[in-house]
Formats: C-alpha cells, sequence, structure tokens
C-alpha cells in the first residue's frame, strides 16, 4: 500500500493517492488513508458547528 498523502475526491467520492484528481477536486491533504476516508463527515461536522455559532450570533443582534 502506497503511503501519504491521502485525498477525498469529490467528483469519485473515493480516497485518491497524490497522483489522483486535480486538488481543486478534493479534500486533504491527510496523513492516513483513515484521514481521508473520514474526511466528508468531519467536514459536515465542522460546518454544523459553524452553522451553530452563526445561529448564536444572530441571536444575540
Amino acid at each position: 500500500m502506497a503511503d501519504g498523502p491521502w485525498y477525498w475526491c469529490l467528483d469519485h467520492s473515493r480516497v485518491e493517492p497524490v497522483d489522483g484528481c486535480p486538488n481543486d477536486r478534493r479534500l486533504g491533504p491527510y496523513e492516513t488513508r483513515a484521514e481521508a476516508e473520514d474526511a466528508l463527515a468531519r467536514a459536515h461536522e465542522r460546518t454544523a458547528q459553524q452553522d451553530a455559532l452563526d445561529r448564536d450570533w444572530d441571536d444575540d443582534a
């Protein structure tokens, strides 16, 4: 198995090594394949956290 870095390809919904699709179509780089496999879940979690902060900010106005 190849060493990292690893990327999550947005076009193909899969993990790719460094020589995959163009970087503007990928999330990463990640040190491990497992981190890349979890990229979408982490992005969704971060988005939800920021959305909650935005709601709190709007409520304070």
